[in-house]
């Protein structure tokens, strides 16, 4: 098993219509407004990003998101992803109830040395500043929703 290689799902319930919730999350040089661990978008075109993220544990990721998919009538948003990560990432909105269900994807392979060295004693702690990350992320977006 490769100990840098991760797969992580996030389901992320919205009080917000779908459209609503599928453009807040297709404009991802405004996630810093409303996620605190994403620190800096940096657009490079309109396919291409740069993007820092530093959650509770003391290192940042920064990778380039290139978009491999936007399909607004099917819901969802779809990056590669290079540098720290290498992999891809994939959001899907669809109407539940009144309001929204946004499932998180993700599948990578983790690059940035010091956490490669940390991946055997480390891993559970990893993927659990993951979930911090995730968790704040949804309540962010609900607020700046809400407003």
């Amino acid at each position: 098993m490769d100990r840098n290689h991760y797969r992580f799902r996030s389901v992320w319930d919205l009080h917000a219509p779908p459209g609503a919730v599928y453009a807040a999350l297709e404009q991802v040089d405004a996630y810093p407004r409303w996620w605190p661990q994403v620190r800096r978008v940096t657009r490079l075109d309109d396919r291409t990003g740069i993007v820092r993220v530093r959650s509770f544990l003391p290192y940042e990721l920064v990778f380039t998101l290139h978009q491999k998919r936007r399909a607004p009538e099917a819901g969802v948003l779809e990056v590669d992803m290079t540098g720290d990560m290498e992999g891809w990432a994939r959001w899907t909105v669809r109407p539940r109830g009144s309001g929204t269900r946004a499932l998180y994807e993700q599948e990578v392979r983790v690059r940035k040395a010091l956490v490669r060295r940390l991946a055997v004693p480390g891993r559970p702690l990893l993927i659990a500043n993951h979930a911090l990350m995730m968790r704040s992320g949804r309540r962010g977006l609900a607020a700046a929703l809400a407003v």
